[in-house]
């Protein structure tokens, strides 16, 4: 069986980059905004005031990805600000993904701006695939006009760890044989899915590399951090069963995230957002007449650091309490505390039929949850979405400013 070869592609800077070539090649401007202190940002006043990118310049300056656009200009008064154009950004965020597609057999888009690629059993194909990557690397650059990293492992973790080492334009490896030189050095915050709040708690437990976790006992960590304290354990340790799937692109999904006018802190909160956002999820699905088996959650942090967890459902369903019981699960399982700037949940594993297995004390609970959501969306489609809400829902507006996927 042929080794495992997976690749982290990252672009570097990449609304930046996008914009800047947008500018020079498309507009004929002079000026490279990549060149002087620049970023680009958003809208005050709708709470897109952040950091969405920045030039090397910038980063000199201090300035941060995420921060507000007000703390970006007091460390450089002279930050040029340049509006993002997301249209743009995804017009080359698929030329960027079609250019992957040519050469690796599966290509999973992580993001707008990162893929990764399976490239497992294709040594026969390219030769050596540490010198192949520098090919793919060098095409972006000179066919898309801007710049990646390519990090390059045996699992996804390590591999997209290897892409944030040095930049730009530059190939990393991290082999589970270089994890005692390359990766247990690094800080424990620099580890992926660690977020500001464990890493602080890690670092109270005198854990303050990811050499330092990887050695710690499992048992320690289970009893500070639950589940948790596992997957930390396993990470720190390079280990990663996560496959690369190309599914996502193939197969219809449900979706919603909202990006929250104000950081959430409390559980409670969250939790709210969570069931207005399975509410949203659950009318589409069964608007389709159809049933998910997967259920994935995302929160975004202040810092923009995204973390996702999925997991499954013992039979399809399509009922809001169903989708939200795992929802909430998966979102305790992965919040650390830390504020939340972006709650997201999505659905997978799609089909128009579903066998379900009964539970011998409770019969005929799925059946009475499946005609009252029937009701419910019959209502709101007749009256409006407001003509029923639940009670946790009276004096909130968590339901609003979503985004539908």
């Amino acid at each position: 069986m042929a080794k495992p070869v997976i690749f982290h592609i990252d672009v570097n800077s990449a609304f930046l980059s996008w914009e800047a070539h947008h500018r020079l090649h498309d507009l004929g401007e002079t000026l490279d905004i990549r060149t002087i202190p620049a970023i680009i940002g958003g809208d005050k006043e709708a709470r897109h005031g952040i950091v969405l990118a920045k030039s090397t310049l910038a980063k000199q300056c201090g300035v941060i990805t995420g921060e507000p656009i007000v703390k970006a200009l007091q460390k450089c008064p002279n930050l040029y600000i340049a509006k993002p154009n997301h249209t743009l950004y995804l017009e080359r965020s698929r030329a960027f993904m079609e250019l992957l597609r040519r050469y690796a057999p599966v290509v999973e888009q992580f993001s707008i701006d990162e893929a990764f690629c399976d490239m497992t059993g294709t040594e026969g194909l390219y030769g050596d695939l540490v010198a192949f990557a520098h090919k793919i690397k060098d095409d972006v650059r000179e066919e898309l006009g801007f710049t990646v990293n390519v990090g390059i492992s045996v699992n996804r973790l390590l591999a997209k760890t290897a892409s944030d080492f040095k930049k730009p334009d530059l190939v990393h490896t991290l082999f589970p044989e270089e994890l005692p030189d390359k990766f247990w050095p690094l800080p424990v915050g620099d580890l992926l899915y660690v977020g500001h709040s464990t890493a602080e708690r890690l670092r109270a437990l005198g854990i303050r590399t990811i050499g330092d976790l990887a050695h710690t006992d499992k048992e320690i960590l289970v009893s500070h951090f639950k589940k948790q304290g596992i997957f930390l354990h396993e990470a720190a340790n390079g280990i990663d069963t996560a496959l690369v799937s190309d599914e996502p692109s193939a197969s219809k999904s449900y979706g919603n995230s909202t990006t929250l006018p104000a950081d959430v802190v409390n559980g409670a909160e969250a939790e709210r957002i969570l069931l207005a956002l399975c509410e949203k999820v659950g009318a589409r699905i069964r608007k389709d007449r159809a049933y998910i088996s997967m259920v994935s959650v995302t929160i975004k942090d202040t810092d923009l650091k995204s973390r996702s967890r999925q997991g499954q459902l013992a039979a399809p369903d399509n009922t809001t309490e169903q989708i939200y019981s795992a929802a909430r699960k998966l979102f305790y399982e992965l919040w650390d505390g830390s504020p939340i700037r972006l709650l997201g949940v999505s659905t997978g594993h799609v089909t128009d039929d579903a066998c379900f297995q009964y539970d011998l004390f409770d019969t005929g609970k799925r059946e009475k949850l499946s005609k009252l959501n029937a009701a419910v969306d019959e209502i709101r489609t007749k009256f409006g979405t407001s003509a029923l809400k639940r009670a946790c829902f009276l004096e909130d507006d968590t339901q609003k400013k979503d985004n539908d996927v």
